[in-house]
């Protein structure tokens, strides 16, 4: 509610109700609280989730530790894992410099048949300016129609992009300096490397195989939680996930 019915005004208070008042005429009016405000856990026990939360204590070994069960843990965390994707994909900006670029699958939540055909899988693509971020977009196939895409948004031309050998990569020259490390039993020839992004992606893994399988409706959450911890692991994940709260919050006040 942005305009007042009444007295046709656009000055609101937020009062500690959860209810907003006209300035003019005194209308109040009940407004939708934040998804984190909604629930019913203590202050005190909402950081402390958001503390195991950061530590990347899974929430079924909580159940004993938190004063409620397994389901309302999974339902805050699911809270979180929105609040950090909303954010990271709101603040999405083209990468530079020296570009690595490769694709990987990580297993569902039933694990089948092993390799790139296989069924139940989450394909991803990795791109990763070396010393500084990564950006990671699941995709349907390693097609080249699907990846270009990517490519052209989120990297700036004339960047020095290193790829293997994947025919989907073939016209990167024509946006910059293309190099291509070829590998013998996974090993890289050469002094070139795409070592970067192939670390990201046992980071990434690392992260996953405590839950013992992701389905694959929450999987974006997930890895873009993992790709919010590596960007920021140089930093204090605790402060930055409040603030990003605190941020949602004050967005929902403006909204009013």
């Amino acid at each position: 509610m942005k305009t007042c019915p009444r007295y046709g005004s656009k000055k609101w208070w937020y009062l500690s109700t959860d209810q907003i008042r006209c300035s003019q005429c005194g209308l109040t009016r009940k407004v939708s609280k934040n998804l984190w405000k909604k629930s019913r856990l203590s202050p005190y026990w909402k950081g402390r989730l958001i503390e195991y939360f950061c530590l990347g204590v899974p929430a079924y070994r909580l159940r004993f530790q938190v004063p409620c069960n397994q389901l309302t843990i999974q339902r805050c965390y699911r809270m979180l894992r929105e609040t950090i994707y909303g954010n990271t994909i709101k603040d999405l900006e083209p990468l530079s410099g020296e570009i690595e670029m490769d694709e990987t699958m990580f297993v569902g939540r039933r694990a089948g048949k092993r390799g790139w055909g296989a069924s139940g899988k989450n394909i991803v693509f990795g791109i990763y300016q070396r010393n500084g971020k990564v950006l990671t977009f699941p995709i349907s196939s390693r097609a080249r129609e699907t990846m270009m895409p990517f490519i052209t948004q989120y990297t700036i031309t004339e960047s020095l992009y290193y790829t293997d050998d994947w025919f989907a990569y073939t016209s990167l020259p024509i946006r910059g300096n293309h190099v291509v490390v070829l590998k013998d039993k996974g090993v890289p020839k050469g002094r070139d490397h795409i070592n970067g992004i192939e670390g990201f992606w046992s980071f990434a893994k690392h992260w996953l195989y405590q839950y013992r399988g992701i389905h694959q409706t929450y999987f974006p959450l997930y890895l873009k939680e993992i790709e919010w911890r590596f960007n920021h692991r140089k930093e204090n994940l605790v402060i930055l996930l409040r603030r990003l709260l605190n941020q949602q919050i004050s967005i929902v006040k403006e909204q009013i």
